[in-house]
């Protein structure tokens, strides 16, 4: 299990841009964090979440 925002989930071998495309998360307007480093946009295809794993999502919202 993989624990996002708090919540276990049943994410464990999808990459970050699979879990966030699931999720229904728009990857360019989301940080992500994973075990306390900061996920490169770059790298979310490549980013393997494992059981254990910590992860935080975090979504832009604009306004003033």
């Amino acid at each position: 299990m993989v624990k996002i925002n708090g919540a276990e989930t049943d994410a464990a071998g999808q990459t970050v841009a699979a879990y966030l495309a699931s999720a229904g998360y728009d990857p360019l307007r989301v940080a992500v964090e994973r075990n306390g480093d900061i996920v490169p946009k770059a790298q979310y295809g490549e980013t393997v979440l494992a059981d254990g794993d910590s992860v935080e999502v975090v979504s832009f919202v604009g306004g003033g």
